[in-house]
């Protein structure tokens, strides 16, 4: 493998010269530029990383903890930091903590023996204490997406209040008055936020969220069928749900279809996070969408300005809500079946409407 040496002598520079260029150092002249990079392409050469990471003390590597790699919004998040760490001259280790806190602890540990730069953390639960010792160590660390209001650092996220209040007001337009919510843990801030604006919304338009109405979800698609699963067993069960994420919306998807009912005919159904799967399901998913990509290389550009000693600004984007057939269409809910105990039709989930 080429040494810095054999570039220099190849180049007819010294060493010094040539780490210069590759540090892109002004004092190098054009000629001499020119030579050492046709010379490092010539022989392929690679710069030690290790080397340079022990005379920089940096490693030009951040971590990112993110909750759930299998979730397709944190998968589109990583590829965005992922992107846009590389073209800022910087590699990626990603940690996936499974929404366990345990794993997203054990992650952080593992990378800051590695000695990253920096630390991105999507958090899954609000009372780990390892995000303080990150911060008094004085680590450089971002959040994204999640937060943990308590501790001092930028936040790079999306507010969804105004879409939660732009869909509760399209499922009222459509004639539906009974909307329930499958929320996520009330442990992470988005799992809280997104209840309390659906509430807010409801309460504005006058309508109540009795506590039955109210499913409780951990962001994975089984709790998103069984909260739906007890929605449905209800004497007189919602007429429209909200999914505060995509796999609960998914897995209410599937608990719908198991008791022989359809979407949005028997139920309407929305989430929060829309994935492209969404426009491949007949009907299509009515879904608040995220900048997830600009929300990504926004996290790594706050991220590296706190390497560099500067102090970023926390970035908060604005999500939208995207109205496809999930909840129906204007003029009514279509085939809608005969409220409780007023119609004759037989066999599962019949009649409960």
């Amino acid at each position: 493998m080429a040494s810095i040496k054999d570039v220099a002598s190849r180049a007819g520079v010294s060493p010094a010269t040539v780490s210069r260029v590759l540090n892109d150092h002004p004092s190098v002249s054009p000629g001499a530029r020119a030579r050492v990079r046709a010379a490092v392409e010539a022989l392929d050469y690679r710069p030690n990383a290790v080397a340079r990471s022990l005379r920089t003390d940096q490693t030009r590597t951040l971590g990112l903890v993110i909750s759930d790699v299998l979730n397709p919004y944190f998968t589109a998040l990583a590829r965005a930091v992922e992107e846009e760490a590389r073209a800022l001259g910087y590699s990626v280790i990603i940690g996936n903590a499974d929404e366990r806190p345990d794993l997203q602890d054990h992650h952080i540990r593992t990378l800051l023996d590695r000695r990253i730069d920096g630390l991105l953390v999507s958090p899954t639960d609000g009372g780990s204490p390892v995000m303080r010792e990150v911060v008094r160590a004085g680590v450089p660390m971002v959040f994204v997406d999640r937060w943990l209001p308590e501790i001092d650092v930028p936040v790079v996220r999306a507010d969804g209040r105004d879409a939660v209040r732009e869909l509760v007001a399209h499922l009222h337009r459509l004639g539906h008055h009974r909307l329930a919510i499958i929320q996520g843990p009330a442990s992470t801030t988005t799992g809280s936020e997104r209840l309390t604006a659906f509430r807010c919304a409801l309460r504005s338009l006058g309508l109540p969220l009795p506590e039955e109405y109210i499913g409780q979800g951990d962001f994975q698609a089984e709790s998103g069928r069984l909260a739906m699963e007890r929605f449905l067993a209800l004497p007189r069960p919602p007429e429209a749900v909200f999914a505060a994420d995509n796999l609960m919306a998914l897995g209410a998807w599937d608990a719908i279809r198991a008791h022989g009912l359809s979407v949005p005919g028997d139920i309407a159904l929305a989430a929060f996070d829309d994935i492209p799967w969404f426009t491949h399901t007949d009907p299509p998913v009515t879904a608040i969408a995220q900048p997830t990509e600009e929300l990504g290389r926004a996290a790594v550009r706050a991220l590296v300005e706190r390497i560099d000693g500067t102090a970023p600004r926390s970035v908060t984007f604005t999500a939208r809500l995207v109205v496809r057939r999930s909840c129906g269409e204007p003029g009514g809910r279509p085939e809608a079946g005969p409220e409780p105990g007023t119609g004759s039709a037989t066999g599962p989930g019949a009649g409960t409407r």
